[in-house]
């Protein structure tokens, strides 16, 4: 049982720096928000050159909008994953960490890495109990 304490304490620090990975990656799509801007203010105030076309806004707006989205939603998941590590550091909402070891297999390739092994970690009779013992009233 002190071998399955270890085990999740050490799946747990993983979770946070694949949360920490997952908030940084998260950041690259506001490349697509700053260049909608640009898109924006360019066919805003923009005087085309002759001959040429300025882009239309609307574009500018799609760049923008889905780049702010993938960027929230990059966020949330890395919340969602440092959520995780926090329930198997503390043994608590057995679901949740499970659910999202199943989430972190689409990140590749830490996350499969991670993922798997959460998976399996969780799915063992002695770590079901801990995480039972510890939502039993004492």
């Amino acid at each position: 049982m002190n071998q399955d304490r270890e085990h999740l304490r050490l799946l747990a620090i993983f979770h946070y720096v694949g949360a920490g990975l997952a908030a940084l990656f998260s950041f690259f799509p506001l490349l697509y928000t700053t260049i909608g801007a640009i898109f924006i203010f360019a066919a805003r105030h923009g005087t085309p050159k002759p001959g040429e076309e300025l882009p239309p806004e609307f574009l500018g707006w799609i760049f923008a909008v889905v780049g702010l989205l993938l960027f929230f939603l990059g966020i949330a998941t890395a919340i969602c994953i440092l959520l995780a590590g926090r329930c198997l550091s503390r043994n608590k909402h057995y679901t949740f960490a499970l659910v999202m070891a199943c989430i972190e297999c689409l990140f590749i390739p830490f996350g499969i890495i991670l993922g798997i092994f959460t998976i399996i970690a969780l799915l063992r009779e002695p770590v079901k109990g801990l995480f039972a013992a510890a939502q039993t009233p004492a």
